[in-house]
């Protein structure tokens, strides 16, 4: 049996509600902002996910910061359909679940690389 893994099962949860968000754009007619958003905001899971299959710390580090770069953009793209009111959603949501997966993902990578630099 697996155990839990907060931050993995936080950006599947959160890729369901990027698509939505996807899905909801383009009943919008908004096509542009809402592609980057679902790349960005499926990727960070990804990277997730290829971190905790990592061959070395250095490589779980590498993924998890690629991760938590990703969770930044999804970040702005968020912020950016939020302030230019192209899109109606629930802007709440979407922003504190996506600061709640940058905070995490800059522990892990702050926590990983000072475990690094002190070996």
């Amino acid at each position: 049996m697996q155990k839990d893994n907060l931050i993995k099962d936080k950006t599947f949860s959160f890729a369901l509600l990027v698509i939505e968000l996807y899905k909801i754009c383009k009943s919008q007619n908004e096509f542009v902002i809402s592609k980057q958003l679902l790349r960005s905001g499926t990727s960070i899971g990804a990277n997730v996910q290829d971190a905790i299959a990592g061959f070395s710390e250095k490589d779980f580090l590498h993924k998890m910061s690629i991760a938590s770069k990703e969770a930044r953009e999804t970040q702005y793209w968020i912020e950016l359909l939020s302030q230019s009111k192209m899109v109606q959603f629930d802007e709440i949501l979407y922003k504190n679940e996506i600061q709640s997966i940058v905070n995490i993902l800059n522990s892990i990578v702050k926590t990983v690389q000072q475990k690094l630099n002190s070996k």
